[in-house]
């Protein structure tokens, strides 16, 4: 991961909160992912804000799933957009749980990042590197 690139990213958390839950353990579970946003309700949904993805990027490291988060930007990339969900309860516990398939009872965490600086493959490559038998490898030093 080259650390002396400096990427700029807005990134757009939203995640409603039905009657059946408490706004206070939503908005936790936006924060263990994303700790630098601040969820404020707005119209029956979270709505957060940061410019960095540096804990989540954390977590998928420790939660060994490169690859997957990988398939999961790419597959939500859409120009300098990468739009993915993420699943509530395994947020609330400080893990990464890519939502797909049927939409989950409680709803998602949703996800949108716009990619100013440099690009969104190198920001994908940033947050999840790819790997070589389950190691990252460096894409400095690797041919795309």
């Amino acid at each position: 991961m080259d650390s002396s690139v400096t990427y700029r990213v807005d990134v757009q958390i939203t995640a409603p909160v039905y009657p059946t839950e408490i706004e206070a353990r939503v908005a936790e579970a936006i924060q263990r992912l994303f700790p630098a946003s601040d969820p404020t309700l707005q119209h029956g949904e979270l709505v957060a804000e940061c410019h960095e993805m540096d804990r989540f990027s954390e977590l998928l490291h420790r939660q060994e799933i490169l690859d997957t988060a990988r398939g999961s930007l790419f597959d939500g990339r859409e120009g300098d957009t990468i739009a993915f969900d993420l699943k509530k309860q395994a947020a609330y516990e400080g893990r990464v749980n890519f939502a797909v398939g049927e939409p989950d009872e409680l709803g998602e965490i949703h996800v949108r990042v716009r990619v100013d600086d440099p690009d969104p493959e190198a920001f994908i490559d940033h947050v999840a590197p790819p790997t070589r038998d389950g190691v990252p490898i460096d894409t400095d030093q690797t041919d795309r």
